[in-house]
C-alpha cells in the first residue's frame, strides 16, 4: 500500500478491490460452462483443469497494471482495447499451455472458439462495471475527511496544493496552524491561517477534524512530541510528513501522498484488507453466539422483568469509534438507572444491585445484549472496553493518550480484562494500567490476538473475582 491515508469506505474498497482482481477468473469459467452445457458437451475433468487454468492465470494476465487505490479513484476506466489485448495474450498462453502438454486434443473445437469469442464482452462489462462501483465508493459524501496541517512551509503548501487538485483522496485541507504570524509567513489570500500550534487541540476537536498532517521540520523533533501529546486528547488521524522517527507509535506505517512521503504515527489498525478480517469475524461469530445463546437470553430477559421493576434492557451512552457516542445494552441489574453527567462505579456489595443482578454481573451474562452492538457496528467482539461518558470526560483530562483508544470500536472485551483490569477502578493508576494495555492492543492487533482474548475471556468468567 503506498498511500497510507485511510478511507472512510476502506472495508468496501478492500471487499470490492479483490472481487474486481477475480472477476475475469469468474466470469471465463462461468462462461465456458455455460457454452459447454448449450453444445451438449460434458463438463468433464479436461474443463475442470482448464477451469483451475483460469482461475490462476486469469487474476494475473487480465489485471491492469498499478492497480492502486488512486488509479480506482480515477475517472480513465481500463480501455476495451487493452483488455481485449489482454485476452488475447491469456489464450496464447492457455494454447501454449495446451500444446505442450498435448491436452488441446481432449476439448471441443467448437466449445472452445465460442467460449473464445463470446468471453471478452461480458468480461469488459462486467470490470468495469467495478470499477464505476470502486469510483462511487470512493467519492461518496460519506467518505469526505477534512484537514489540517501544522506548520505553514513549502512541503505543507505543496501538500494542500496536491490534495486540492486531487479530489479522489476526499480530504479537504481547512487551513494550517502555524505560531509565526500570517504576514511573516507569507500566507496568500487562497490560504488560511487558522492560528498558534497551541490552538491546534481545540481547532480539532470543537471543528470536526479528521486528519492531521504536522509538517515540522525535523530539527523541531522536541516541538513535534510536544503537539503529539497535546493531540491525544482528539481522535483524529495524525500524519507526518516527511519522514521522521518518533516514539510511542500506534500502528506506524511509511508511504506517500502523490508522491510526497509521509508516515503514518497515529492510526487505525483496521485499514484495508484487516477491516474486513475484523469485521468478518465480528458478524460470524456473533451471529453464532446469540443463535447458541438466544434460550439463556431470553430466560435472562424474563427473570429479570419478573425479579424487579423497571426495563429490562438498560441502555448507556458510551464512546465508540472516533469518540462518537454510542448506546451499549445491557440486562439491568440495578434498582437504577445512572446515565448523567457524574456515574457511580459498581462496588462490590453495592445495594443498588439487585439480587438477580450480583449473579449476572457475577459471570459477565448482564453484557451479551452487546452481542447486537456488535452486529450494528457500533461495537466489536474485541477492542477497548467502552467507558461511560462521564467517566471519559473525567479520564481524558488526566491520562495523555487516554482518547486513543477510541480508534477502533469498543470491544465486549479486550486485553485489559484478560490481564486482570476488569472490575472496579479505584485509583487513576488502575486506569492508566488498563489504558495502557487498550493502546497495545491497537499496536499489536492479529486475528489470532482477538481469538486469543475471546477464549480468555471465557475461561476467565468462570473464577475471575473482580466482577460484582
Amino acid at each position: 500500500m503506498n498511500e497510507p491515508v485511510v478511507f472512510k469506505n476502506s472495508f468496501a474498497l478492500a471487499l470490492l478491490t479483490p472481487l474486481r482482481a477475480a472477476m475475469p477468473a469468474i466470469v471465463s469459467v462461468v462462461l465456458l460452462y455455460v457454452v459447454a452445457r448449450l453444445y451438449g458437451v460434458e463438463f468433464g475433468n479436461e474443463f475442470v483443469m482448464l477451469s483451475v487454468l483460469l482461475a490462476i492465470l486469469a487474476p494475473l494476465v487480465m489485471q491492469l497494471p498499478a492497480v492502486s487505490s488512486m488509479q480506482l479513484l480515477s475517472r480513465q476506466w481500463p480501455t476495451v482495447a487493452s483488455l481485449l489485448l489482454r485476452w488475447l495474450v491469456l489464450l496464447g498462453v492457455l494454447l501454449a499451455i495446451g500444446y505442450m502438454t498435448k491436452l488441446s486434443e481432449q476439448f471441443s473445437r467448437r466449445v472452445i472458439l465460442t467460449w473464445a469469442l463470446a468471453t471478452p464482452a461480458p468480461m469488459i462489462v462486467a470490470i468495469l462495471a467495478f470499477n464505476e462501483a470502486l469510483r462511487r465508493t470512493v467519492f461518496s459524501p460519506s467518505n469526505s475527511r477534512r484537514a489540517v496541517i501544522a506548520g505553514f512551509n513549502d512541503v505543507s503548501r505543496a501538500l494542500a496544493e496536491r490534495l486540492d487538485n486531487n479530489s479522489g483522496f476526499c480530504i479537504s485541507v481547512a487551513g494550517y496552524f502555524d505560531d509565526r504570524s500570517a504576514e511573516r509567513l507569507g500566507v496568500e489570500g487562497h490560504e488560511e491561517l487558522l492560528g498558534g500550534l497551541q490552538d491546534l487541540p481545540g481547532f480539532v476537536n470543537s471543528h470536526g477534524v479528521d486528519v492531521i498532517f504536522v509538517a515540522l521540520p525535523m530539527r523541531h523533533v522536541q516541538r513535534v512530541l510536544a503537539l503529539l501529546d497535546d493531540l491525544r486528547d482528539t481522535t483524529a488521524s495524525i500524519y507526518y510528513v516527511p519522514d521522521i522517527f518518533v516514539f510511542d507509535l500506534i500502528q506506524s506505517r511509511t508511504g506517500e501522498i502523490l508522491g510526497m512521503p509521509v508516515v503514518a504515527m497515529c492510526e487505525t489498525p483496521f485499514f484495508g484488507y484487516r477491516g474486513v478480517i475484523k469485521r468478518s469475524m465480528d458478524l460470524v461469530i456473533g451471529i453464532l453466539a446469540i443463535l447458541i445463546l438466544s434460550p439463556l437470553l431470553l430466560l435472562v430477559a424474563a427473570l429479570v422483568k419478573l425479579s424487579s421493576p423497571g426495563p429490562v434492557i438498560f441502555q448507556q451512552r458510551r464512546y465508540g469509534l472516533d469518540g462518537e457516542e454510542i448506546r451499549v445494552h445491557k440486562f439491568r441489574t440495578m434498582t437504577v438507572i445512572e446515565d448523567g453527567r457524574e456515574i457511580r462505579q459498581a462496588t462490590r456489595d453495592d445495594e443498588r444491585v439487585t439480587p438477580l443482578g450480583h449473579v449476572l454481573r457475577r459471570y459477565s451474562i448482564d453484557e451479551l445484549p452487546q452481542l447486537f452492538n456488535v452486529l450494528q457496528g457500533t461495537m466489536s467482539l474485541v477492542g477497548p472496553r467502552p467507558h461511560a461518558v462521564a467517566h471519559n470526560e473525567m479520564y481524558r483530562k488526566l491520562i495523555k493518550g487516554y482518547m486513543i483508544r477510541h480508534k477502533v470500536l469498543p470491544g465486549m472485551t479486550g486485553l485489559a480484562q484478560v490481564r486482570g483490569c476488569r472490575g472496579e477502578t479505584r485509583t487513576l493508576q488502575e486506569m492508566q494500567a488498563r489504558i495502557e494495555y487498550d493502546l497495545d492492543y491497537l499496536r499489536h492487533w492479529t486475528p489470532m490476538l482477538d481469538l486469543k482474548i475471546m477464549a480468555q475471556t471465557a475461561l476467565l468468567v468462570l473464577r475471575d473475582r473482580k466482577a460484582y
